[in-house]
């Protein structure tokens, strides 16, 4: 049986082998739009994140 892997090393090797280079810079944005909402809800910042948007 094959070892438990992360989503992340999924979606690497995924990426490495369809050559799908493309799809790295919707990923990046996903995970960087992701951050900046949970840090938005839980931070002293976020009245200047939200002036952001």
């Amino acid at each position: 049986m094959e070892r438990n892997r992360g989503l992340l090393s999924e979606v690497w090797d995924f990426l490495k082998v369809r050559k799908k280079w493309w799809l790295l810079p919707i990923i990046i944005l996903l995970i960087l739009a992701g951050a900046l909402i949970i840090f938005g809800q839980s931070s002293a910042l976020s009245p200047f994140i939200y002036a952001l948007g």
